[in-house]
């Protein structure tokens, strides 16, 4: 049996945030740890918005540290000359691509109204919110 739009509203309960619950959770990815912490302090009492919000928050915080480690991998590489540049760009285009799909992906589901979980990230999000 297929639910409804608005029977997907109810089941999501109502926001303190006076945004409509599945809004509140997509825009939580829209700037990732600022949005994040923004709505998981905004909201304080729907789950559903909470999780997405520290899911955020915590996707963001993943990403910035895959990068640092990314550009410290990525300096040993730099002076292997063609190979070396071939596998930073593949590397860089392929994490780049794969992050920004997977954002872009959160942030859909998060508005289609599914409890969309990261691995370890969305496990960490659900005992905190």
């Amino acid at each position: 049996m297929t639910t409804t739009p608005e029977q997907k509203q109810k089941e999501l309960g109502t926001s303190s945030s006076g945004i409509e619950p599945n809004l509140a959770a997509a825009l939580s990815y829209v700037l990732s740890i600022i949005t994040g912490v923004i709505f998981f302090v905004i909201e304080k009492e729907n789950k559903y918005v909470r999780f997405h919000a520290m899911q955020a928050i915590l996707f963001g915080a993943a990403w910035i540290v895959l990068w640092i480690v990314l550009g410290i991998v990525s300096l040993g590489l730099i002076f292997v000359p063609i190979i070396g540049w071939i596998i930073n760009a593949v590397i860089y285009l392929g994490l780049g691509l794969g992050g920004f799909i997977l954002w872009l992906l959160l942030m859909y589901k998060a508005y289609q109204g599914e409890k969309f979980k990261l691995p370890i990230i969305g496990d960490i999000a659900e005992k905190n919110a």
